[in-house]
């Protein structure tokens, strides 16, 4: 009789397991959310830097944005102009334009600006930073101990003769490096920003001259070169306005402390278009 028991329980237990699978089974069915096959393509196109460059937490954060439709395809800074028409063929859309940014460290004083000691601490701008103010005199100045250098995934910054500089060519502007320094020194700027002010103090003139060699004291001869009311001296410090300007290098050659960079930052190969753009810009303010 105990067997027989034994046995109507198995089988009361097989027969709900049976039941409850089959539940399941449907519920799977009509309770399924649907994945877009174009995830998965995207997905695959993608660098898979994770670098949140794009403004998402990461690469698959952005491609779920992609196939809900907000989020643009030209958002990627790692895959540039290639990979924005691939998104948008997969899509289906018009890739609009890829508009590429680098990161710019606005200090170029490094071996130039005085020091309150000498630091033997970690080798790391955030500590050097918390430390008594900092070594530097100046507390707008790059620090060099390449706390963005570690941060970069690229290998587009190094520590040069006491200042941080990038590689606008290697630069995918993640501006990762941005969140890793301590002084806020670093800004992104247009790929095609070849002139800018490597400076990033606020004091005023007599004082900037006792902690920095070579930093901006606000005297305004670049505002007043500048033909096209693309810089301007805000808080004793020069800002350019790069939808203004036309890289036209007056600037440059009028600022008696030579902190304005002219660097040529454009690939002229690879972004013909842009550089005809710059021409037309120029054009048209003249």
């Amino acid at each position: 009789m105990n067997w027989m028991n034994i046995l109507y329980a198995v089988l009361i237990l097989g027969l709900l397991g049976v039941f409850f699978g089959a539940v399941l089974a449907v519920a799977s069915k009509v309770f399924a959310v649907e994945k877009d096959e174009r995830y998965d393509e995207i997905l695959e196109n993608l660098p898979g830097a994770n670098c949140g460059g794009c403004g998402y937490s990461g690469c698959s954060a952005y491609a779920e944005k992609l196939v809900e439709g907000t989020a643009k395809p030209g958002a990627c800074p790692v895959g540039g102009e290639q990979l924005t028409a691939k998104i948008a063929e997969i899509l289906g859309v018009k890739p609009g334009k890829n508009t590429r940014i680098t990161a710019l460290v606005r200090c170029n004083g490094g071996n130039h600006a005085k020091k309150k000691y000498e630091y033997a601490g970690a080798h790391d701008c955030v500590s050097a930073n918390a430390l008594a103010g900092s070594p530097l005199s100046c507390q707008y100045g790059c620090l060099g101990f390449g706390s963005c250098v570690s941060a970069c995934l690229f290998d587009a910054i190094h520590v040069e003769d006491g200042v941080a500089k990038v590689d606008h060519e290697k630069c995918t502007g993640c501006l990762r490096c941005l969140e890793a320094c301590p002084r806020n020194i670093i800004i992104s700027v247009p790929y095609t920003a070849d002139v800018n002010v490597l400076c990033s103090s606020h004091e005023r003139g007599a004082e900037l001259r006792k902690i920095c060699e070579i930093g901006c004291i606000g005297c305004k001869l670049c505002e007043k070169a500048c033909q096209y009311d693309a810089i301007h001296v805000v808080d004793n410090l020069a800002s350019i306005d790069h939808d203004k300007c036309t890289s036209c290098g007056e600037c440059v050659k009028k600022c008696p402390r030579h902190l304005i960079s002219d660097a040529d930052l454009l690939n002229e190969n690879e972004d013909a278009e842009l550089l005809r753009e710059r021409e037309q810009k120029k054009a048209a303010q003249e």
